[in-house]
């Protein structure tokens, strides 16, 4: 059987998760996932061309996947929308095995030169959640929505990190407080939109925001933070 780039980069994933709570998301740990997986190193440099960084994204990537199967799984059909998104929220983090994966992923992204990879992945989770609720916008909303939702989910996951009461029950409960707090702003957002004595003042910016057309629509596994959705 033909052993594909992506098997190799999964295999060394799965042989690099045993060490990373020990000595991080390093080149330390890729070296080893590399031996332990008996591959030839050029070989290793060409699926991973940033060693141990890329595995942290694949790892990502992962969750996600785990994710969008879980809400494909689930009967969701009988919750409010706010209740569908919390619970794509609570998928993403129960999908993680070891906070401790997490935690080093974060010292990693927190790095000036890694930065960038860590926004477009937290970006990226939130696209799909999304897109997997049937999310249609094609305005200014498209980028608020996921912008609002990244903000949302990357406080609950440092509550998350540090939450220690049974089944997590406190994590899911700040989730629902920030939910709220982002429902009650849409819904002054739209009582002061549909005023008529603030449409003068919001002529501007809603023609402003009328002039964003969203075809494009970003994707985690493209390089930037701003790029084209195909």
């Amino acid at each position: 059987m033909t052993v594909t780039y992506e098997d190799a980069k999964q295999q060394m994933l799965d042989a690099m998760l045993a060490h990373v709570p020990f000595d991080g998301w390093s080149e330390t740990c890729f070296r080893a996932a590399i031996s332990e997986c008996d591959l030839d190193d050029g070989l290793a440099r060409a699926i991973c061309p940033r060693g141990a960084v890329d595995l942290a994204l694949a790892y990502h990537a992962r969750g996600d996947q785990m994710m969008l199967d879980r809400i494909k799984s689930e009967d969701l059909s009988a919750l409010k929308f706010r209740e569908k998104i919390a619970a794509a929220v609570r998928f993403r983090l129960e999908a993680v095995e070891d906070k401790e994966l997490v935690r080093r992923g974060m010292t990693l992204f927190a790095l000036p030169m890694h930065a960038g990879d860590g926004a477009k992945a937290v970006w990226g989770t939130c696209d799909l959640i999304w897109d997997a609720l049937g999310d249609t916008s094609d305005d200014v909303n498209w980028y608020t929505k996921r912008a609002t939702l990244s903000g949302v989910y990357s406080s609950t996951l440092l509550f998350w990190l540090g939450d220690d009461s049974p089944d997590h029950q406190k994590t899911w409960e700040f989730l629902d407080r920030r939910i709220g707090d982002v429902m009650q702003f849409e819904k002054l957002k739209a009582q002061v939109n549909s005023n008529p004595l603030f449409k003068p003042f919001l002529a501007v910016p809603n023609w402003l925001a009328g002039q964003v057309k969203a075809p494009m629509k970003m994707r985690a596994d493209l390089p930037g933070l701003l790029n084209p959705r195909k």
